[in-house]
């Protein structure tokens, strides 16, 4: 990115908002505006667990070098085979020196010399030393790997399950206002899909930067030892196939990313689909959603599937690549050993053939970090995708000094408070009082900013301009956790959780108390029903609160809030969606609910709100009128008007 688009971004950043935002703001673009943040950052992830890295690194290393031993153990083998004169030369018994940098040298030749001891005397007892030398070689490459992985299993997950917490911890605190813009399928996606590409990532992460690299260092110096020159030979014609394979991976990295995104089109389809069954088998739309479904799921296949290609593709290049670099060297190999059958000297057939053998091997790891290549740019991909959550600007931020402790003796004010969403303006210069125990309603037209400032009073929201006050206490100055334990709330949609009823009453609560439950399902006109259910308060109410009637999953939700004992309360519509009956049995439970408590209510249906101690009146984000029941209905406005289309006198 070019420095005055960088530039840019920073200026427009310090420009708006509180400084603490700004701060968030500018993380949040410099993650993107550096290539190597999600490679560190799957980095970190996997060395947060040092002991499992670092074991399963050593049993990588492990594995290349007895990988290498295992071969270079033939080399005897063949000579024998060949009948080499190196085994007619003398040799003499080594003799270990006493320092450990010479241990290795001295292994080595302790070998040879026991293989020509052996040679010398009886050649099939040398025969079957060399065999078994290279089983055990084979046992100790195979140990060593499986040592990696039993830790490596542990690592990976480890890692997912960090990931994942986060991602849903962070989404959890995210403001609403990120919920209302973000799809909830692809922020399921993002928990799912694209963490199990981190899990990949970081398998690939170890083997690309600890196992393959140096097995490729320890092969290629095996082949210089051998023939130089037919190493130099090798080297020359292996980048081609680096090539080949980097263009296949930057290719592959923006194909996996539409993919990624495609299927998070795929989970809202589906969330929709199965969470709006009834509406769709109401209105005949089962064949139009499943046509919206197959196309959606045909786009992610179709991506799905070039990726696949494009991550298959590469190692099978790469091998067909590999395939022709060696048939060079044998073409250049088997020059020199023609060459110095003539001459005496030079390249000998069993080193030739150990030299294609372990370079054989070399092409196994430069094929593995195409492959690993290939798999980290799609975990790239996902972790830049889950750097979007987890880099989010928080907006509702805390106090660095709150103000402690929060009382609640005198009144909330909204001051001239202002709010937008995007660039349309909901709220306009607002402003009005709550006493202490007294109840306020907010009427007036969809859209008009009702609910937004119900929002705005536990922090789901901050205003634009203006303030609000606890007790003249800006609410800013609160913690959050302390702001929110005076409120309670009761919406429209009674939102439940498929557990218990005690679980739903006691919401939150550690060690939910029964008694305290039961008398506030009794004030909740709940006890009822729940006392008729199979299992009482410990019965399972379903997915959504799905077993309960409309009238008895808010009489629930009135329950939950009566038992958190606030002292404010939300009423936001808590009886528009009720039938007569019901509304009846809930406004009983909300008379209850309000007693003695400060209220804010929002209400459609004007009949419940006549005794509030002020009604206040919103139109297009602003105050039109303002008073009680009786002096709105009189002043024959918008309220008037209101009361008559709803049968009111």
């Amino acid at each position: 990115m070019a420095a005055s688009t960088l530039c840019w971004r920073i200026d427009d950043i310090g420009c708006k908002g509180n400084n603490s935002q700004a701060i968030y703001a500018l993380q949040f673009r410099l993650v993107y505006l550096c290539p190597m943040h999600s490679w560190k950052a799957i980095y970190n992830y996997t060395f947060r667990y040092k002991f499992l890295a670092f074991i399963t690194i050593v049993g990588n290393l492990l594995y290349t070098v007895f990988n290498l031993l295992s071969l270079v153990l033939f080399i005897p083998f063949l000579q024998l085979i060949f009948k080499s004169s190196d085994f007619k030369k003398p040799i003499q018994h080594p003799v270990f020196s006493g320092h450990l940098a010479d241990f290795t040298g001295y292994v080595a030749d302790w070998y040879n010399f026991k293989m020509h001891e052996m040679v010398s005397t009886d050649p099939k007892q040398a025969l079957f030393f060399v065999c078994i030398s290279v089983f055990l070689a084979f046992l100790m490459k195979n140990a060593s790997r499986y040592l990696a992985v039993w830790f490596q299993s542990e690592l990976r997950m480890a890692v997912v399950r960090d990931v994942r917490d986060e991602l849903f911890s962070k989404s959890l605190h995210l403001p609403l206002s990120f919920h209302s813009q973000e799809r909830k399928g692809d922020l399921m996606a993002r928990m799912n899909s694209d963490v199990g590409e981190i899990e990949n990532g970081v398998v690939g992460m170890l083997e690309l930067i600890f196992r393959e690299p140096i097995s490729i260092i320890i092969h290629v110096a095996s082949l210089l030892y051998i023939s130089p020159s037919l190493t130099l030979v090798s080297m020359c014609l292996l980048p081609v196939t680096a090539f080949v394979i980097s263009r296949i991976g930057k290719s592959l990295k923006r194909t996996a990313k539409h993919g990624q995104e495609q299927l998070g089109l795929l989970y809202s389809a589906m969330d929709e689909s199965l969470g709006g069954i009834r509406i769709i088998k109401a209105f005949n739309a089962v064949d139009f959603m499943q046509r919206l479904f197959q196309s959606i799921n045909l786009r992610h296949q179709q991506l799905v599937t070039r990726t696949f290609r494009k991550r298959d593709i590469a190692p099978l290049l790469s091998e067909t690549l590999g395939a022709a670099v060696m048939m060079c060297l044998v073409w250049f190999g088997g020059s020199m050993i023609l060459d110095s059958t003539s001459n005496g000297s030079g390249l000998t057939g069993e080193l030739f053939i150990t030299f294609i053998i372990i370079f054989s091997q070399l092409l196994r790891p430069i094929q593995s970090v195409s492959n690993q290549i290939a798999v980290l740019q799609k975990a790239r991909v996902s972790m830049d995708r889950i750097n979007e959550i987890l880099t989010s600007d928080m907006r509702i931020l805390e106090p660095e000094i709150p103000h402690s402790p929060i009382s609640f003796t005198e009144s909330i004010t909204y001051q001239d408070v202002s709010f937008r969403y995007g660039e349309e303006l909901v709220l306009k210069n607002v402003s009005f009082t709550i006493p202490k125990g007294k109840t306020v309603a907010l009427v007036g037209e969809s859209g008009s900013g009702k609910s937004t400032l119900a929002d705005l009073l536990p922090r789901f929201y901050d205003p634009e301009t203006g303030k609000i006050t606890v007790d003249s206490v800006s609410i800013q100055s609160f913690k959050t956790n302390d702001l929110r334990q005076l409120i309670g709330i009761v919406s429209q949609e009674s939102i439940l959780f498929n557990t218990s009823v005690l679980e739903n009453i006691a919401f939150g609560d550690d060690k939910p108390d029964l008694n305290r439950a039961t008398q506030a399902a009794q004030a909740a006109n709940a006890h009822g029903f729940i006392s008729q259910m199979e299992m009482g308060y410990q019965s399972i109410i379903g997915e959504r609160g799905n077993k309960l009637s409309g009238g008895q999953k808010q009489r629930l939700c009135i329950a939950r809030a009566l038992y958190k004992n606030p002292e404010i309360l939300i009423l936001d519509e808590a009886t528009s969606a009720l039938d007569t009956e019901s509304e009846k049995l809930v406004q009983e439970a909300l008379d209850n609910l309000m007693r003695d408590r400060t209220s804010l209510v929002i209400a459609h249906r004007l009949s419940t709100i006549k005794n509030a101690d002020e009604i206040i009146v919103l139109s297009q984000g602003e105050i039109v009128e303002r008073g009680t029941h009786e002096e709105l209905f009189q002043n024959q406005g918008i309220y008037y008007r209101l009361c008559s289309m709803q049968g009111m006198s």
